[in-house]
């Protein structure tokens, strides 16, 4: 198994180059997803959350109001910190489990972690050990015209989104390929093309 680490900043386009190398037949595991799984009703996870942040980020239906929670931690970097105590540890548990499936299924396969909070994450000396990581790159410009633009939020909104991530510098420290998306789509999709040829274990 050659095991990819995928990151970048929030509509830096990650997703777009995750989706890309799946077609050419990677084995594609969002962190995004795993992290929502980990907080489902009748979850560890989420009774964690309750007790820290208390019953109003839980909904009447009993799911994780992820609105009312991401009021609080986008506001707060400590309650994120806490958040993350909480959750990472699950989300990697979880994400080992997966590894091993597509490992045992095709020891050849090429596996694309897409995780958004990898700077912050591979802080943990146990964390996941990867062949090659990548950070696909947009300017803070870009990033936050996106945000405005694509999932219309408002740009003070935008910018506390950004703020509440790793800094480019710290993410740049951590590749080794950097995708740049500032461009066009065709060129970040290319760009992922490439890195697919690049690679020393295509899958069958």
């Amino acid at each position: 198994m050659y095991l990819i680490g995928l990151t970048g900043g929030i509509a830096s386009g990650k997703t777009v180059v995750a989706r890309r190398l799946a077609e050419h037949g990677a084995v594609h595991v969002d962190a995004d997803v795993l992290a929502r799984q980990v907080v489902e009703p009748g979850t560890p996870g989420l009774a964690a959350i309750a007790e820290r942040f208390g019953p109003s980020v839980v909904a009447p239906d009993g799911s994780l109001d992820r609105a009312a929670l991401g009021a609080i931690i986008f506001a707060d970097p400590e309650a994120r910190v806490a958040l993350n105590a909480i959750t990472h540890p699950a989300i990697k548990e979880l994400s080992q489990r997966l590894f091993a499936q597509a490992a045992s299924r095709d020891p050849n396969a090429v596996v694309v972690y897409d995780v958004p909070l990898l700077v912050e994450a591979s802080r943990d000396k146990d964390y996941h050990a990867f062949d090659l990581i990548v950070v696909v790159n947009a300017s803070t410009e870009t990033r936050t015209r996106r945000l405005v633009e694509l999932r219309g939020l408002s740009r003070e909104e935008a910018v506390h989104r950004l703020n509440s991530q790793s800094t480019d510098t710290e993410r740049l420290a951590i590749a080794d390929v950097v995708i740049d998306s500032n461009g066009t789509l065709e060129e970040t999709l290319q760009q992922a093309d490439a890195l697919w040829e690049s690679l020393p274990h295509p899958a069958n």
